[in-house]
This record gives C-alpha cells, structure tokens and sequence, in this order.
C-alpha cells in the first residue's frame, strides 16, 4: 500500500498521534476522522483502524470496558493489513501495546477489570522522516 501522505496529511497524522499519546483520545479521533473523510485510497481504513483504537482507549480510560471491548477487534481487523508499518507508524508495535494495555481488561470478568492507568498507555510513535 504505497500511497504517500500530503504534508498536510502528514502533518494532520503527527497531531493526532500527539493527542494520542496525550492521552486526549476524542480530539486524536476527530483529527483521525477529519484524515478519514478525505482518503479514498488504500490509507482509508488504516485512519478507520487508528480512530476505532482512539476511541476504545477513550472508553477504557473512562472505565467503559464494554465501550473498549466493542470497538477493540475492529481496531486491530482494520489495522492488520498495513503490518508491519504503514505511513511511519510502525503498526506491530501498535497493535501490541494496544493488546498489552487493553487485554487483561478485556478478557476480565465484568467487575474484575483492571483500570486505566495512563503510566501504562499506549503510544501512536511516529518514524520522523
């Protein structure tokens, strides 16, 4: 999948990956969205990919496992394609500490889920070029 980024989409993907990693997962996925809605090629469903894992953090960090667990498969179904680096994320580790950070919650019985701990978080580090 060898579509390029605008500066300007470029530009768009570092600010989302900052909010991101910022731990403001709602303004990370309006800006992801925003990148969405105007991609019609390949790069379409990594950006669906990148705001389903914006908002199952979201919902995890707002102790809403069952918003996470919802949008958690998607996230990595969407994603799976662009491995093992797709527009300088490099997309296995992204997954993988997705999986690191959600997992044990997912898997938990309802009430025994571990919370949000944002020491913990999973980071969207982008290649600079």
């Amino acid at each position: 999948m060898p579509d390029e980024p605008t500066t300007d989409n470029a530009s768009l993907l570092q600010e989302a990956a900052d909010l991101f990693n910022a731990a403001e997962y709602m303004q990370a996925h309006e800006v992801l969205d925003e990148l969405w809605e105007s991609t019609s090629g390949p790069s379409a469903d990594f950006y669906k990919g990148l705001i389903q894992a914006s908002i199952a953090m979201h919902h995890y960090k707002l102790d809403n496992v069952a918003g996470a667990r919802k949008l958690y498969s998607g996230h990595r179904k969407y994603l799976a394609p662009y491995l093992p680096a797709h527009l300088g994320l490099n997309v296995e580790q992204f997954l993988s500490s997705m999986q690191s950070t959600l997992g044990a919650a997912l898997r938990a019985a309802p009430g025994d889920e571990e919370r949000y701990d944002a020491a913990r978080r999973p980071r969207m580090e982008l290649a600079r070029s």
